[in-house]
């Protein structure tokens, strides 16, 4: 995995010059389906990340994702491939 300096962060249209504010980065859109999932089923959607990884809902994909950093994603994979 990348690490977290590879996100391209920027301040918000809503920020001042003299505030300090919440810089965000985008997230991909490049969400592929897993690759245990069965042929014709929803099922969990992945997309790496610069430091990590998010997951997301294939029947409701605009309902947002949840993010991963590398280590906890990591531990994630190692312990569902192990069983």
């Amino acid at each position: 995995m990348r690490t977290p300096e590879n996100l391209k962060f920027f301040k918000s249209s809503y920020s001042s010059d003299r505030v300090n504010c919440v810089e965000v980065a985008h997230v991909p859109t490049n969400f592929r389906k897993s690759t245990r999932s069965a042929q014709n089923q929803d099922c969990i959607e992945v997309a790496e990340l610069p430091c990590g990884a998010a997951i997301r809902d294939s029947k409701h994909p605009d309902s947002g994702h949840l993010p991963f950093p590398s280590a906890e994603w990591t531990g994630f994979l190692a312990s569902a491939l192990s069983r």
